[in-house]
């Protein structure tokens, strides 16, 4: 009977370490789970932490961690600020962040953002080109013309322009990547996994709420 008791007591004992154990927060190592951006970038002066996702509509890791980032935004904090920015590598990343901008600024994201990405990687349509990206957009019963229009303007070309400078500028190789307060940048080879990258960036969060 006692063996019994000291069995169980020892494994409770070993349960309240291990609960105690977890409770504690993870720390990350820069240089191994993260890195400083190549230069420090320019955030809001909003008072609040920025996290910016870069990534892009014809990137098969984006669209499958997608609804991840999503369910992962909503448990963020009132002083976290987050953005997606279209990471421009190529000229026709150059045509989809334009698109990306287009549709914010028409009130049309909801029709565009998550059908591109289900068109282009699930229907394995190809729409690089300006032409083959606003037939795409009028089959969502947006105006063609007047979504052109609005892919040209100056406002559109400014976020553009501002898209391919933090990607030239941010140190990030690949996408999706995200960049936390303008200071640290992370992906999910780098920290471990798709489950320790929000924890890794979480620390980020914190890390940055304590500067």
């Amino acid at each position: 009977m006692m063996r019994l008791v000291k069995t169980l007591a020892t494994g409770l004992f070993l349960g309240l370490i291990s609960t105690a154990a977890s409770a504690v927060p993870m720390n990350f190592v820069e240089g191994t789970h993260y890195f400083p951006t190549a230069e420090k970038l320019a955030t809001p002066d909003d008072g609040k932490i920025e996290v910016v996702e870069m990534f892009s509509y014809t990137c098969p890791h984006c669209f499958k961690l997608e609804p991840e980032v999503e369910a992962w935004k909503e448990t963020l904090p009132e002083n976290v600020h987050f953005v997606k920015v279209p990471a421009i590598f190529r000229d026709s990343w150059l045509e989809l962040a334009k698109v990306y901008y287009a549709a914010e600024a028409m009130g049309n994201f909801d029709k565009v953002h998550s059908k591109l990405f289900n068109a282009i990687h699930v229907e394995k349509r190809r729409l690089t080109t300006e032409d083959q990206l606003l037939d795409f957009v009028a089959e969502q019963g947006i105006d063609r013309d007047e979504f052109k229009k609005t892919m040209n303007s100056f406002s559109v070309k400014s976020k553009v322009k501002k898209a391919l400078v933090m990607s030239q500028t941010s140190g990030i190789t690949g996408v999706p990547s995200f960049i936390v307060n303008g200071a640290y940048r992370t992906d999910a080879s780098t920290a471990g996994g798709v489950p320790e990258l929000f924890n890794v960036i979480n620390f980020l969060i914190e890390e940055s709420s304590d500067n």
